[in-house]
């Protein structure tokens, strides 16, 4: 039997819920996580009619980009569009479940998924996180060192970018001498003594430090193990916002503008001035990314695709790149296929359906 935490344990382990930023309300938004899921039905946002295609569909588990929940809720009156989800879902048992910026930066997020779709190479985060990457280094007597590494490998630990397994290991000595009340795992009771150790690091995403710690005591041969962590400085080159690559062959503009078009299915592009013959360098990040402009400059984009970009906002391509806004939902709308994808390749025989109801409220009068 899957369950609604089945499903959503399985979005959060490829999208960690500690990746969302401090405004955001990412998880489960309404409904009972040990509830059996008839079925899932993919959207970018919640509406009543979504609420209602799930009804029809037998499905009780919306899963969508875009928290319908974001302030808080003081009471449920259905005295406005909210308050009226809310109702109609527990009425009808179904459940409703958010991954929001938490998937926009994890790594192959909403940006990657952008650029997977232009064919783009070398693609990697425009802005990597930073101050998000810790280190342990811990000291092991030698024969022990390997069953503790592949404790803490097991729990997250020693995966930089396409590599996994990774750790730094020297060898030494450590002193100590064991109290009257301890259970020595090696060395007798008031006297000093010298082990030779292994000194492991290795490095880790900032929310395994209660897992990985939790690795090391159980592993470790010693009563009282000695270990450090460290905060790094490092940026997380794999997981961040936006994304930039580049096209195999360089691209007249025109082109690659109808490109976009045909891509993300707009009638229209807001751009400013043509600065650029060709196209080969090219930034996005979906949904709002006017926060990435400098960014997006100083990789050296030619063209910087995203939506909702204010009025002042455009000047800041300083003639130096193009900034190509294409809406908000219609940057982000390939994010329903990372949900399916993520479903379908643990549960192929599971019931996933993404959404037919419009929910993008901007239309185009031609």
């Amino acid at each position: 039997m899957t369950t609604v935490k089945d499903i959503c344990r399985l979005i959060e382990q490829y999208a960690p819920p500690a990746l969302q930023e401090s405004y955001d309300n990412s998880g489960l938004l309404v409904g009972c996580p040990e509830e059996a899921v008839t079925g899932a039905l993919l959207c970018i946002d919640v509406t009543e009619k979504v609420v209602n295609e799930a009804i029809e569909l037998g499905m009780n588990l919306i899963v969508s980009h875009h928290p319908f929940i974001f302030g808080g809720l003081k009471k449920i009156t259905g005295t406005d569009q909210t308050q009226q989800i809310v109702i109609k879902a527990i009425k009808n048992n179904i459940n409703i479940f958010a991954a929001h910026t938490n998937i926009d930066c994890a790594a192959n997020g909403v940006s990657s998924k952008m650029a997977q779709k232009f064919g783009l190479q070398n693609v990697k985060p425009l802005a990597p996180r930073e101050q998000s990457l810790m280190k342990l280094v811990s000291f092991v007597p030698e024969k022990f060192a390997q069953n503790v590494r592949n404790a803490l490998f097991e729990a997250g630990a020693g995966t930089i970018g396409n590599y996994d397994l990774c750790s730094y290991n020297s060898t030494g000595y450590g002193t100590f001498r064991a109290g009257e009340n301890t259970n020595a795992f090696v060395g007798a009771k008031g006297e000093l003594h010298a082990e030779n150790e292994t000194r492991i690091e290795i490095v880790f995403p900032f929310y395994l430090k209660n897992k990985i710690e939790n690795a090391l005591i159980a592993s470790h041969p010693y009563e009282e193990p000695a270990y450090d962590f460290y905060l790094l400085e490092n940026k997380w080159n794999t997981t961040g916002f936006g994304a930039i690559g580049e096209l195999k062959e360089p691209m007249p503009t025109e082109k690659f503008l109808e490109k976009i078009k045909n891509i993300f299915n707009v009638p229209s592009i807001r751009h400013t001035d043509i600065c650029k013959n060709e196209i080969q360098r090219v930034a996005m990040c979906g949904g709002a990314g006017s926060f990435l402009i400098n960014n997006a400059k100083n990789a050296n984009s030619d063209i910087f695709i995203t939506g909702d970009i204010k009025y002042h906002d455009f000047f800041l391509a300083e003639n130096q790149l193009i900034i190509a806004d294409i809406g908000h939902y219609e940057s982000e709308q390939f994010t329903k296929e990372i949900f399916y994808e993520i479903i379908q390749k643990k549960f192929p025989n599971f019931a996933v359906r993404i959404s037919q109801t419009k929910t993008n409220p901007i239309n185009y009068y031609f």
